[in-house]
This record gives structure tokens, sequence and C-alpha cells, in this order.
């Protein structure tokens, strides 16, 4: 195991080829750091930029020996990658970061809310549904309407559907093919939030402004930084925050999405392990951007500030709409963040821009 904190000239590994990927290689390389990805697609995003890419499935014991091998720390780009291979890295002696513990709660919404809700992270009411007959015994609980959601996977509205009337419990649970699934209140908020927050090895943590997030669709499309909070939510946001990333023993930056509710409550919708779309706009709201945090905290150096300096506003470039590139890169108030991928298919997530909207 490496001694912390790495030097420059160390090398990162992490586990995830796409943007997020990209986005870290590019701030690792700007502090010094190689980056080796491991990702089955080749001529990957974040393979393209960094020094080295393994092409091989994320559970590919070989693949992993190497990457463990080459790398001082490894880290990992979405939640998806399976526990047992960050597991598998660690028993090898590999330095990983975060740790398995995060990804096994995160990957089951289930085991989320539960763990959400033990830390004093508040959640909607919830209930476990693996028959027909739960999902109808939960939905006379619960009440209606209520979101219907597989247990495990699905993203950007992906693997889930809203139930409103107790006679289409039959088709909910066949249009997500009958897997186990949690039933989840209706939370009747008035906008979505989140934070961004990190913390290192020695418990350290730092926490972001907040975004106030707008969707299309199911996928996030825009993001409005700093968000206007009140000094109560900020607080109780950063409060959060705080008891997930200890109550996970965590390590790098961490997003949480928030529910504001119409007396200010705030209720944890869910987390994810790994930097997050809606931290994007720290790249030009912030002196240390998210990206250049997850890697300051993985490999050891002190976290960086996390305060705004300029109010943003972040869009999410979807499809064909990354053919605007040329007019968005003539704008001087906006700044053109490109993924690298080759194929603009509907829905898909191209780039994002930042739209600087003045001093925070």
């Amino acid at each position: 195991m490496s001694d912390l904190p790495l030097p420059p000239g160390s090398t990162l590994g992490v586990l995830g080829g796409g943007q997020l990927g990209r986005m870290i290689s590019q701030a690792a390389s700007r502090l010094g750091f190689d980056v080796v990805i491991l990702d089955p697609e080749a001529d990957s995003p974040a393979g393209r930029v960094s020094a080295a890419q393994i092409v091989a499935g994320y559970d590919d014991p070989d693949a992993l020996t190497r990457l463990g091998r080459l790398c001082d720390v490894v880290t990992f780009e979405f939640e998806n990658v399976p526990a047992a291979s960050i597991e598998r890295l660690a028993e090898a002696g590999a330095l990983v970061a975060p740790g398995p513990t995060a990804l096994r709660v995160a990957q089951d919404r289930v085991d989320e809310k539960t763990f959400l809700n033990a830390v004093g992270a508040t959640t909607v009411d919830f209930a476990v549904v693996d028959t027909l007959s739960d999902l109808d015994e939960a939905v006379a609980v619960i009440g209606l309407p209520a979101l219907l959601k597989t247990r495990r996977e699905g993203y950007d509205g992906k693997g889930q559907v809203w139930i409103r009337d107790a006679a289409e419990t039959a088709a909910a649970f066949e249009a997500i093919s009958g897997r186990p699934a949690i039933l989840e209140a209706a939370a009747a908020f008035t906008r979505e939030l989140s934070v961004i927050a990190a913390r290192d090895r020695d418990g350290a943590v730092a926490v972001y402004p907040l975004g106030e997030n707008r969707h299309a669709n199911g996928v996030l499309k825009i993001t409005l930084a700093p968000a206007e909070v009140s000094a109560a939510g900020q607080a109780r946001a950063h409060e959060i925050a705080e008891a997930i990333l200890d109550g996970l023993d965590y390590v790098g930056v961490l997003g949480v999405e928030l529910f504001e509710l119409a007396d200010g409550t705030l209720l944890v919708n869910e987390i994810a392990p790994r930097v997050h779309n809606t931290g994007h706009w720290t790249q030009d709201g912030c002196v240390c951007d998210q990206f250049e945090q997850h890697v300051r905290a993985v490999v050891g150096w002190p976290l960086g500030p996390t305060a705004a300096h300029a109010r943003v506003e972040m869009t999410n470039l979807l499809g064909d709409e990354v053919e605007a590139w040329r007019d968005l890169a003539s704008d001087p108030a906006v700044r053109l963040h490109l993924y690298g991928k080759a194929e603009a298919r509907p829905g898909r997530k191209m780039a994002h821009v930042n739209r600087v909207l003045g001093s925070a």
C-alpha cells in the first residue's frame, strides 16, 4: 500500500471510461498524476485523455490485478461498478477510495434508504416489493400516487414507473419485469436541490453550496448554483451530507439529491458515491471543482476550498444538441465541456455548458 499523501507522478486508476472518468483524469493530470482507465469500451472518452487504458470488463480478475499493480490508488466514476471488484482490489492490497461499503449501499435502493434513515437523513416512506402481492400491500399502506423502482440499476428515469391508481399495480409490476423493487411515497416537494460534498482520509468534510435542479423526461437538464437557500437550509444540507459521509466512512466526493418541501424540510432522494452531474457547475464557479476535490481526497491531499466565486447555470447537452457547439463556443459567457463521445444518440449526455451569470 502506498504512503500518503501521494506525490505528483503517482498513478491513479479509474474504473469507468465515460465523461466523469474523463473529467477526473483531466483534473488529476493538472495536479501531476498519471491516470490509467479500466473500461470494456476501447477508445473510451476517459481513455483518450489518460496515460493508458485497460480494455476489459469491470469484473475481469486479471484486469483488476493489473490495474492494482499499475496504480497507487484506484477510484471509480459510476456506482454500477461491481462492489466485488472494489473488494477484490482492496483484498489484493490496492488502495481504493471510496470503499466497497458505499457502492453496496448505493446499488440497492432499499439498503440505501434504510442506511439514510439510520444516520438521520430522512427520506420518503418506502416498502420492499418482491411480488405483486407485496406491491398491493405496499400501495394500501403508503397510498397513491407512488413510485415503483427496481432495487438495483436504473438511472435517468429508467427502471421506474408511477402508480396512480390501484388498478395499475399489475401493469406496473410487469413494466419492471417483476424484478425486486421498492415502492416510494410521492414527495410533495417544491423543488429538487443537491449538495456535493467531500471527505478526506482524516475525516475532514468540505461541502459546496447547494444547486437547484430542473429535469426533462427524467433526465437532469439544468442546475442553477449557488441556489437561493436559507442559512438554515444550507446548514441542514451540510449536516445531512456529513452524516452520510461519516456513516459510510467515505473518502472522495459524493452527491446527495434532496427534495425541499414547502416548509423548508429537506428529504434525501438518493445518493451517488462519485462526482455528480449536479456538481459540474463547480468547474466554472469554484476555485477547486468537484473533480479536483475528488482527486485530492483519494490521494490524501488536503481538501480544496468550496466557496463559489460565480453564479453558474449548468445545462446538459443531450443527443444532437451538441451540434450547437459552434454557437456555444462563440458565446463569451459560456464555457463548453465536450465529452468526446463518438455517437450522439437521442437522450445521451454529450456535453454540458456552464453559463456564468455573475459573481456569487
